[in-house]
């Protein structure tokens, strides 16, 4: 069996995206007991504050979709009544995000889920993760689901998999580099090499 090598153009960004769901609801894992950690839900949010905290979380795995909407589109979806946003926070700090959208009816997609690297391996995820499944499951949906890909934290998978969800479809997505428009800085994500065009 032959393999296939597809280019990847300069200025772009490619990833393997990995879709996850699980359709009942998964044995609760334990939990380790802290009072270091709180989830607030955040009601109708800041879109800076939001842009602020998602920047924070993502820089280092080249999170930018969000980045690149303006405020009526931010706007629209974070104000949905559907659309709930909440943060994980740590002596009064925000330092997780955790974004649930229940638009499809009959499903609820995990649509953004990180800590801050400093909260990285301390139990900071698996309580978030408790969270945001207790909030999916008590809509009683068909499924929730979810996607990470390969330029998120190298751990993200598996932990997805722990935590219930299993993989049922994989795409490859190909992207403007947000380092070379500004969207994010150009040092940003230093293990994703930056190709740049080649100038005319």
């Amino acid at each position: 069996m032959t393999s296939t090598w597809l280019d990847v153009a300069p200025g772009k960004i490619a990833s393997v995206v990995t879709a996850l769901e699980m359709t009942a609801r998964p044995a609760r894992r334990p939990v380790p007991a802290t009072d270091r950690f709180a989830v607030r839900r955040v009601e109708r949010p800041a879109l800076d504050w939001y842009r602020h905290l998602f920047r924070r979380i993502g820089t280092h795995w080249l999170w930018f979709s969000r980045l690149r909407l303006d405020d009526a589109r931010l706007g629209a979806i974070l104000h949905d009544p559907a659309v709930e946003v909440s943060t994980l926070t740590v002596e009064g700090r925000d330092e997780g995000l955790l974004e649930l959208d229940f638009r499809v009816p009959g499903e609820v997609e995990l649509a953004f889920f990180g800590v801050a690297p400093e909260q990285v391996g301390r139990g900071a995820g698996r309580l978030l993760m408790d969270v945001a499944l207790e909030r999916a499951w008590a809509a009683q949906p068909r499924r929730v689901w979810v996607h990470t890909c390969t330029l998120d934290h190298p751990g993200a998978l598996a932990f997805y998999q722990r935590s219930g969800f299993v993989p049922y479809r994989r795409q490859v997505e190909i992207e403007d580099d947000p380092r070379l428009d500004g969207t994010l800085p150009a040092d940003a994500a230093p293990q994703v090499p930056m190709i740049r065009p080649i100038s005319d």
